[in-house]
């Protein structure tokens, strides 16, 4: 999902409760300068009349309510396809309810402590402020995809009435951008070919795009299993008509152009609020962790400064580069260990490979290390080597929970499947490490990332966390 999307979803919501607070308080002024309408009010007696405090106050909580019921209407969908009309009818009727809502609430309560004429004023206000909040947000983000930010960049597979039909909707939608087809050698349609299905690998890694979406409908089982595999591969959104593929895969969401039923197979369910709920836990979560851990931070770096010449962390390599690990989408990013071996020793990794006690694939992990320093193998055992990670995690690296970090020479060495576990952030702590730690296979440590990317869930992350902290406290020895 575009960052772009991610942006003009969320500030929605904050539109939507500045807009509703607003709308009670040129409410309140607009209540003291009207005059009293008959049959509607009666004149105002100012000794009993609320105060402006007192009305914003409760303009916070209906505020609240409010984006509450937003949020259960699906009026954050990060995925701003809808059209401002449908929108427009949306906000209309989530506002009656909250209106009801109110109400309701006054009755049960038996207390009315406002004017009636000004909650009218405040409810009208709030329906016509919010709908101008998400207009000036849908036409500050339609100059945005004006000038090509934010527009979901699309390959086509296939060549059929339902691809012209999709196309013709698409070209005219700002939101997209149709890069081209790739179909048969006599196409139909007016579509541009790009190449045949063979040529796609070539064709996604010189575009970029951002989704394939495939209606052809003629393609053997091999070609349907190898473009699946290329979009994972490349981190590439793959769609597809529901008819042309039998679907036996999770994270799946439906949603339609012109009536015509779409499916999207995301590899995760980290995506769009997913994504916005797993980072939210991970600021909060290191933040903490942080404050908990902070006499333990304190206390490694003198032992560590005690115990032997050279910097607390490890954070270079022998040659003055900066440590790397590969995380999501196999970008690199800059890597904080507590320094738990003696100082430029790391080039020797490689060179005691032949004490290497994994040999089912690319991970290394050496035999009565003689690197390591004796504080070194405690703070290993009791996973505190580990812990200023949490500031990767704060600043976006790393998550708490994920798959963990691998060095740029091991994914060098990783088959084509290995790299699905490269979707997501790498993780402090993770399913494998909680399931066997090094006791797992490679092959099995990848299975398990890769059932914890497929199956996500924040449930899934507070017990890996659980878990962890038990595991830890037991010590893992080296």
């Amino acid at each position: 999902m575009k960052r772009s999307e991610v942006f003009f979803g969320l500030i929605k919501i904050p539109a939507d409760f500045i807009m509703t607070v607003l709308a009670f308080a040129v409410a309140y002024k607009l209540r003291l300068i009207t005059e009293p309408i008959k049959g509607l009010s009666k004149p105002i007696d100012y000794s009993v009349l609320p105060t402006i405090n007192e009305y914003i106050k409760f303009s916070l909580k209906a505020a609240l309510i409010l984006v509450i019921i937003f949020a259960l209407s699906k009026m954050y969908n990060l995925k701003t396809t809808s059209r401002f009309s449908e929108e427009s009818k949306k906000s209309l009727l989530a506002c009656g309810i909250w209106a009801m809502a109110i109400i309701t609430y006054f009755f049960f309560t038996r207390t009315f402590p406002f004017s009636r004429l000004a909650m009218l004023y405040s409810w009208g206000l709030t329906i016509l402020l919010i709908i101008l909040g998400r207009s000036i947000v849908r036409i500050i983000q339609n100059l945005f995809l004006k000038m090509g930010i934010g527009a979901r960049h699309l390959i086509f597979i296939g060549n059929n009435t339902l691809t012209n039909t999709i196309y013709k909707d698409l070209i005219k939608d700002k939101t997209f951008k149709i890069m081209g087809l790739i179909g048969n050698k006599e196409p139909q349609t007016e579509i541009k070919i790009l190449g045949g299905s063979s040529q796609l690998n070539y064709i996604l890694e010189k575009h970029h795009p951002d989704e394939v979406i495939q209606t052809q409908s003629h393609l053997q089982e091999k070609e349907n299993e190898e473009i699946l595999e290329i979009c994972e591969l490349n981190h590439i959104n793959y769609r597809f008509i529901p008819d042309l593929l039998d679907v036996k895969r999770t994270n799946i969401e439906v949603s339609e152009i012109n009536g015509i039923p779409i499916i999207n197979l995301k590899p995760t369910p980290l995506d769009g609020w997913g994504k916005v709920l797993k980072r939210t836990t991970d600021v909060f979560g290191a933040t903490i962790g942080f404050i908990i851990f902070s006499p333990i931070f304190i206390l490694t770096a003198i032992a560590i400064k005690l115990d032997s010449k050279g910097p607390v962390f490890f954070a270079k390599l022998d040659d003055g580069s900066p440590v790397k690990r590969v995380g999501e989408y196999g970008k690199f990013f800059k890597f904080y260990k507590f320094r738990s071996m003696h100082p430029r020793t790391d080039n020797l990794r490689y060179r005691l490979a032949e004490n290497n006690l994994r040999k089912d694939g690319p991970l290394v992990k050496i035999e009565n290390d003689p690197r390591i320093t004796r504080l070194g193998r405690f703070i290993r055992r009791y996973s505190i080597d580990e812990l200023p990670q949490l500031w990767n995690v704060l600043i976006g690296n790393m998550s708490l929970v994920g798959p963990r970090p691998h060095l740029p020479e091991e994914v060098a060495k990783y088959q084509k499947h290995h790299k699905f576990v490269l979707t997501i952030r790498p993780g402090l702590t993770g399913l494998a490490q909680v399931s066997g730690r090094s006791d797992l296979n490679f092959e099995e440590e990848v299975k398990l990332d890769r059932f914890y990317i497929e199956n996500w869930s924040i449930w899934k992350d507070i017990k890996i966390i659980i878990k962890t902290l038990g595991v830890t406290l037991k010590g893992y020895k080296e």
